[in-house]
């Protein structure tokens, strides 16, 4: 299995969490949640993360974008535990940002997720406006951060 940061296995260090139940159907031929139905509940729970940054990118004429995703499976995830999905916000650059986040099952992290995400308009990349970058600030993944 792969190696996350160590810092990366522990729920309280991301602010944001949801709980998504796993599905019989999630299942592969060895009674382990598949991992592409663990990839499609990151999907899930990146949708409800950006959601909670205020306001939709299309009110300002812009795109969210999905530059780049990298799992890393740590552990085997079973059915019928809730999977918890805790996000925050890694990186923030001019036009881009990387989300977090970790899968945990039972209290023991199954997998971690990065996102690599982009603003992007008619013209090409955008700039993140002062609004949402402060929200990003306010939501940042990191050592030592206390989960709302």
């Amino acid at each position: 299995m792969a190696k996350a940061e160590a810092w990366r296995l522990e729920a309280g260090n991301y602010p944001i969490s949801m709980i998504i139940p796993p599905r019989y159907a999630d299942l592969d031929t060895l009674g382990h949640i598949n991992n592409v139905a663990l990839a499609a509940m990151f999907e899930t729970a990146r949708v409800h993360f950006h959601h909670l940054l205020g306001h939709h990118p299309a009110d300002a004429g812009v795109r969210w974008l999905v530059a780049a995703v990298d799992l890393k499976y740590v552990a085997e995830a079973h059915f019928p535990y809730d999977v918890t999905i805790c996000s925050g916000i890694g990186r923030i650059g001019n036009s881009s940002w990387e989300l977090y986040s970790a899968a945990f099952q039972q209290g023991e992290c199954v997998a971690t997720c990065n996102t690599v995400m982009v603003l992007h308009g008619p013209k090409g990349a955008r700039v993140i406006d002062a609004h949402v970058r402060a929200v990003m600030e306010n939501n940042m993944a990191a050592p030592g951060t206390v989960a709302a």
